[in-house]
């Protein structure tokens, strides 16, 4: 997912593009109003983080040119403005959420998640499908080659998530975001445990072998290209 983040901090805006950046998102920085204003308008984002007291075009301009043109782009405030009348006016001029500096990072990574999850739209998909491997999203099923398979709750998100991107080669952060709701320590191996029982239970007994390891990238899900196992 795409965020921006307008914010004339140097510390900040490098604390928050870092943090966001681990958690598995895409992150473009403006350190001012006027750029921050131009990549609101002109490129496509899923979140943008919106300082409100920016240099040369201030944060109330922007949201209100966005909402103007009908985007409808979530934005969350950050300010050391605290009063009462300043979260009104954002909540008014279209804001979807408002945090007062200073924060801790776990809290803008929440309200980050909080905002996606609420305007993301619900699939109307049923059943994916690769090779033959199916899953069916409603009942919650997996099978391939007709024979039932068994999963765990995390064990099928895993595989949805793999399904969905089908081809995409998949960051250990983006899983551990997407999955385990986490931010990604590479201390950990609980991803590629996961991986290797899912490996166990989908790929093991058939052919061909679908899920892949892309050696210091991640993982995907994909069928008739080589990759290294």
């Amino acid at each position: 997912m795409r965020l921006l983040v307008v914010e004339d901090e140097i510390k900040t805006a490098d604390y928050l593009r870092q943090g966001l950046t681990e958690a598995g998102f895409q992150v473009s920085l403006a350190r001012n109003g006027l750029d921050g204003h131009h990549l609101a308008m002109t490129e496509s984002f899923d979140l943008v983080i919106l300082d409100v007291m920016l240099p040369d075009v201030d944060g109330w301009r922007i949201l209100q040119s966005l909402r103007e043109a009908k985007n409808a782009t979530p934005v969350l405030f950050l300010t050391a403005r605290d009063s009462v009348d300043d979260r009104v006016k954002g909540l008014e001029l279209g804001a979807d959420d408002y945090l007062i500096k200073p924060f801790a990072f776990v809290e803008v990574l929440a309200r980050v998640r909080s905002l996606l999850r609420r305007t993301q739209a619900p699939s109307t998909q049923e059943e994916l499908q690769v090779a033959d491997l199916e899953i069916n999203l409603l009942k919650r099923r997996v099978s391939r080659a007709g024979k039932r398979i068994n999963l765990s709750h995390k064990e099928f998100c895993l595989l949805e998530l793999l399904m969905r991107h089908q081809g995409e080669v998949l960051p250990r952060s983006i899983i551990a975001s997407q999955v385990w709701d986490m931010i990604f320590d590479s201390d950990t191996n609980v991803i590629d445990v996961a991986i290797r029982r899912l490996r166990s239970k989908v790929d093991d007994e058939f052919e061909p072998k679908l899920i892949h390891t892309v050696r210091g990238m991640g993982y995907t899900l994909e069928w008739e290209q080589d990759h290294e196992s």
